[in-house]
């Protein structure tokens, strides 16, 4: 017996036109982007389909967007026989996880991701700053460059971890 594994992806995966192609092919699928426009403050469907860029990338949008997306195609999967045997993802793709192993419904999921989104589009307006990835520096390296004194975090987890000054 073979098994299926779904796994799902986080932020950052998005793409202007996304999930179009599916929406014109399959009535399942525009249903879906009925449902979630319907639920939502905003016309997922025509942000997904057109943008622009600069809106879809946006976490309040992203977010459902994406969620979306991969409702669809695990509902279109399913319905071609495919069966979820288990499931995975990254960051918000952990949701979308639940929803294809059937721990809750379109409308329980999407509602949890728009409350999810909007709290981290929030956090960021409220707290900017960025992210970098680095890759392939020596731990030494970092350490003489880089140092937060255990006073300027508020984290007692952080400061138990953080190198003292």
């Amino acid at each position: 017996m073979s098994s299926t594994a779904f796994i799902f992806p986080g932020q950052g995966s998005q793409i202007v036109g996304m999930a179009k192609d599916l929406a014109e092919s399959f009535p399942e699928a525009k249903e879906r982007f009925d449902q979630a426009d319907a639920l939502l403050d905003f016309d997922l469907a025509d942000i997904c389909f057109n943008g622009p860029e600069e809106t879809l990338k946006q976490t309040k949008y992203t977010q459902p967007a994406l969620f979306v997306h991969s409702a669809i195609v695990t509902d279109l999967l399913k319905q071609k026989g495919v069966v979820t045997r288990f499931a995975a993802g990254h960051s918000l793709g952990e949701l979308s996880a639940l929803y294809a192993a059937g721990a809750y419904s379109f409308e329980q999921g999407l509602k949890l991701v728009a409350e999810r989104s909007r709290c981290m589009q929030s956090a960021a307006e409220n707290n900017p700053g960025a992210m970098a990835a680095i890759i392939g520096f020596p731990k030494e390296w970092f350490s003489r460059r880089i140092s937060i004194p255990p006073a300027r975090s508020s984290y007692p987890a952080a400061k138990r971890a953080l190198p003292k000054p």
